[in-house]
């Protein structure tokens, strides 16, 4: 069964040898990406993928953000360098790559808007990927609208990639947050705040017509189900500063419908069966895509797309809905053959 891996990170040549020169040596996770062989040796890449029968990959850049350091030249040259390059390996490996998403600069708008347009309409992207954060600002902020209603006009969807670093502390008398944990419960939380803000800022009744993919099952939204829905039924219960009774009713749906309507959930849950059926409840089949997340894993590819392979095949679902994680809706939502 053919298989499309929306959510596969990469750092074609010419985008690692910008990167260098814009970031300098690489440091924390940024230096795991740059140590995985697979990100940079497409010979590796391939040799993995042909472990799997009709399997092909979207590609995307892997952490940081084009803008996360340098100036606003170096910003744009890095998004067009990587939106160059990996259109460059799609030309090349159609059968291996059947599109690839761009990465734009958050903190430049301008230019933002610009490389989404030029990649998706003239080197056939088919979306962007921006982060759940930028440089600390919520996506929801007004300043980022413009990006968000040229994705709209383009109709392509818009993944979100989570992003917290160890500055983010566990807890607040703490400079720092301790063991990981600003990865392992960070991202998912990330993930989760950033689909409630868009939710409750409104910003999804004035751009109907986005569409996002949320990494990682959607982060704890789907676990939460109960706290999402009903328990954010109660908002403002526990509020005396802010009457957020009168934001439930602005809202033109109720809040819960708008998660599983304008998100979707990919099942790079490194290897969680139970995290895919969890999304799989939530979101509901057509909104579940698959992706593994490869290459980071402690093999440095093959372990997590094998995995999550094995966990969609054990799952208790018909052929149909199996075909349709595995690359109908991807070709649906995306726009690809």
């Amino acid at each position: 069964m053919r298989k499309v891996d929306v959510f596969t990170h990469i750092w074609p040549k010419p985008f690692h040898e910008a990167l260098l020169k814009s970031t300098g040596p690489m440091k924390d996770i940024h230096r795991r990406s740059e140590a995985v062989p697979m990100m940079t040796n497409l010979d590796i890449r391939f040799k993995v993928m042909d472990s799997f029968d009709e399997y092909q990959q979207i590609l995307s850049l892997a952490s940081p953000p084009p803008d996360v350091v340098g100036t606003r030249h170096a910003w744009r040259e890095l998004s067009r360098i990587g939106s160059d390059s990996m259109a460059e390996l799609c030309q090349k490996y159609p059968q291996r790559f059947p599109s690839f998403i761009t990465s734009v600069a958050m903190r430049d708008l301008e230019g933002a808007v610009e490389e989404a347009r030029r990649a998706i309409t003239q080197l056939g992207a088919c979306g962007i990927q921006i982060y759940s954060n930028v440089g600390g600002k919520a996506l929801d902020a007004q300043e980022f609208r413009p990006v968000f209603k040229e994705m709209e006009k383009l109709g392509k969807p818009v993944w979100i990639h989570p992003a917290r670093t160890a500055d983010f502390p566990d807890y607040l008398m703490e400079p720092r947050s301790q063991y990981e944990i600003w990865w392992t419960f960070g991202w998912p939380y990330e993930s989760s705040a950033a689909q409630a803000r868009m939710v409750f800022s409104k910003m999804l009744d004035e751009m109907p017509g986005l569409k996002f993919i949320i990494h990682h099952a959607g982060g704890m939204v789907p676990f939460f189900e109960g706290r999402v829905g009903a328990g954010w039924d109660q908002l403002g219960a526990r509020t005396s500063d802010t009457d957020y009774r009168k934001l439930l009713k602005e809202l033109k749906r109720p809040h819960l419908e708008y998660f599983k309507e304008f998100f979707y959930a990919d099942t790079a849950t490194f290897g969680s069966k139970a995290a895919i059926e969890c999304a799989l409840n939530f979101y509901g089949v057509g909104h579940v895509l698959f992706a593994s997340d490869s290459p980071f894993d402690p093999e440095g590819g093959p372990m997590y797309i094998r995995e999550t392979i094995r966990c969609i095949d054990a799952l208790n679902i018909s052929n149909a809905d199996r075909e349709a994680l595995y690359y109908k809706n991807a070709c649906k939502l995306l726009g690809i053959k």
